[in-house]
């Protein structure tokens, strides 16, 4: 077979303006005879029955692994993936999807705008992978998208020969192991993380086995320790949403905490630093730093905080006092009940502020998450500490191959190219794009703006036209529904999560109304009912701007997929969070600009957007100081590990 990334200089009309990495590393544009090469093997194999499909699907694996190339044969492999598509869901691939496959298999990230079919790019790239034999990790934000990529493709995946498995926060030992021993392993792309700190936990467990215990566990014909690694290798992550996955999540590491072998703490020391904190006032007793939302006792504060102290002498505590009262205000001044956390089955469940969705297992550290426990009056949780710890960006760079895909890579392109090494590369939409874009309307106070927004609702749905509503806070999306009583409305956040694929599948009907949290921003597909194309499409409106362009980008996406018509409108006031914390002179300013209604009439749009690029820069730094220290910690400890070898 002729070389499958062969170059010719007479472009497809589709690839009109694209600009690759491949291109800029071979001075040439991609190969038009490649595409067809792909149609025409797609086209004899249509006179395959199922099972010689299978059969030569599993021909082209053994080929693959017998001479271990490092590319399978892109053209076999791909059109096998093609004409399964056809058979199991009656789509085949259009130009725009295969040239993204082919961005991904040179470990690029190919960024293409919503509703252009990444999910069957993912598809493409992670069954050419899975011929190696080696096992293919493909991550997703959430669980929720995992499961239903994997419940939607393993189909596919099955009509040639292919395994698919699930990982899941609850599963046991042995069902991780199976998930992982599949050909291709679907799951959150923390989970994959977590993963892999339990199986070093479990080779130092192992390394601690007598030579005795392993001697007979090997006459038993036992290679592998009940308490194995599930994980077999890192040989490659195909990574759905990438930059959230890289770099949004990665300003925290991956930690694996366990509950202290001590007793469970008193919970006096966080029960009476409530106290004194509701009794100081601030700048007299501490100070509030909106920016890092601490809070730092002064000298008075500190005198006034140790009086009490008395009281508790005799209970243990773990950290100085004024650490207590500090977490206690910090808890009180900065985290909310539906923004940060919800309150569920009488414990604090956090919310992840870039989906809106609530964590069932995570807790925050240093005593704060027993700090809010006592704000919201429950029982005092025992604190957890560290069993085991990675950065993402250190636990992404173990894979072999790395590659992925999102519709808003522009912005962490120099960073995804300095930390992983990866490429971003822009894919031509299969339709030219029709959102409309509406002026950006700020206002004085939130209250103006809810009413604004709700006015704005009434006036669009009067058309009939679709509404999606994304709100930053599951506080936002209850404000706005009750600014929405008598109206019918869906509501979908971190509380109302279980039936997502349902509800999201009626937000495209005529004269819905959808309020949702970001979770509804990546990963969900609104198509649009019948008849909605003539009435204008679906109309997203962005409630509040998030401190990252790119997550207000991905719910704007939401509208005007693949050609479909569609709008969309931002709505910000002086009381948003991205102004207050980073910007309380803009918040001045608006109030100063407004009119009687609270709406300021001039257009902040350019503001807003460097304002938002100023939270991205400081971001990018916070990432990049961690990654550092992550990677100075790794090489101490290498370090004297050999010095004590």
């Amino acid at each position: 077979m002729s070389d499958p990334f062969a170059l010719v200089t007479a472009p497809l009309h589709t690839l009109h303006g694209f600009i690759t990495g491949f291109q800029r590393r071979h001075s040439a544009q991609m190969s038009a005879s490649l595409l067809a090469q792909i149609r025409a093997g797609s086209e004899k194999l249509r006179d395959f029955d199922d099972a010689a499909l299978r059969a030569e699907s599993l021909r082209l694996r053994q080929e693959t692994i017998d001479t271990q190339r490092h590319v399978p044969e892109i053209v076999d492999a791909f059109a096998l993936l093609d004409e399964a598509a056809h058979r199991t869901f009656g789509i085949r691939f259009h130009d725009c999807q295969l040239l993204a496959g082919l961005s991904l298999l040179h470990n690029e990230i190919a960024e293409m705008r919503t509703g252009e079919g990444k999910t069957f790019v993912g598809a493409m790239v992670s069954y050419t992978r899975s011929l190696h034999g080696q096992g293919v990790h493909f991550m997703t934000t959430n669980a929720y998208l995992a499961q239903r990529d994997n419940e939607e493709l393993s189909p596919l995946f099955d009509r040639l020969g292919v395994t698919a498995g699930l990982i899941q926060r609850d599963q046991n030992p042995q069902e991780k192991r199976q998930a992982y021993e599949c050909d291709i392993t679907y799951g959150p792309g923390y989970e994959f993380g977590f993963d892999y700190l339990r199986d070093q936990l479990a080779l130092i467990q192992e390394a601690k086995t007598s030579l005795g215990q392993r001697l007979h566990r090997q006459q038993r014909g036992s290679q592998r320790p009940p308490a194995a690694q599930a994980q077999r290798g890192h040989f490659c992550a195909v990574i759905d949403e990438a930059d959230s996955v890289l770099i949004d999540e990665a300003t925290t590491p991956l930690v694996l905490s366990g509950s202290a072998d001590q007793a469970t703490p008193h919970p006096e020391p966080y029960l009476l630093a409530q106290q004194v904190a509701l009794q100081l006032t601030i700048d007299q007793h501490f100070t509030l730093d909106p920016r890092t939302r601490s809070a730092k006792l002064t000298r008075d504060g500190k005198e006034a905080a140790i009086e009490p102290l008395q009281e508790i002498h005799r209970v243990g505590m773990r950290r100085p006092w004024h650490l207590y009262v500090e977490n206690a205000l910090q808890a009180n001044y900065f985290f909310n009940c539906d923004s940060e956390y919800v309150v569920q089955d009488e414990q604090i469940k956090l919310v992840d502020g870039n989906t809106g969705r609530v964590f069932e297992d995570r807790t925050w550290s240093n005593g704060l998450h027993q700090a809010v426990e006592s704000k919201e009056g429950l029982t005092i949780s025992e604190e957890n500490y560290s069993l085991a710890r990675i950065s993402r960006q250190q636990y992404f760079r173990l894979y072999d191959n790395l590659c992925g895909m999102t519709g808003t890579a522009d912005d962490s392109r120099a960073e995804l190219k300095d930390v992983f090494g990866l490429v971003t590369t822009p894919i031509p939409t299969h339709r030219p794009c029709k959102r409309i874009v509406y002026t950006l309307r700020s206002f004085a106070t939130a209250d103006s703006k809810w009413d604004a927004i709700a006015q704005s609702v009434r006036d669009t749905h009067e058309s009939g036209r679709p509404i999606l509503i994304g709100t930053r806070t599951i506080d936002g999306s209850e404000i706005i529904a009750e600014r929405l009583s008598g109206m019918s409305y869906q509501l979908l956040n971190g509380k109302q999560d279980a039936d997502e694929a349902a509800m999201v599948a009626k937000a495209g009907q005529k004269g819905a109304i959808m309020i949702a949290t970001n979770m509804a921003g990546r990963g969900t597909d609104i198509k649009l009912g019948e008849g909605v194309e003539y009435l204008g499409g679906l109309h997203v409106i962005v409630a509040e701007p998030n401190g990252s362009a790119r997550v207000d980008r991905q719910l704007v996406g939401r509208a005007s997929r693949q050609g479909d018509p569609g709008s969309c409108q931002t709505f910000v006031s002086a009381d948003d969070r991205l102004i207050t914390q980073h910007a309380p002179w803009l918040a001045r300013h608006l109030r100063r600009l407004a009119d009687a209604s609270g709406e300021v009439q001039a257009d902040m749009t350019r503001e807003i957007e460097k304002l938002q690029a100023q939270v991205e820069r400081k971001s990018a730094v916070q990432r990049r100081q961690m990654f550092s220290q992550e990677s100075w910690l790794e090489d101490a400890k290498s370090t004297l590990t050999q010095k004590q070898a």
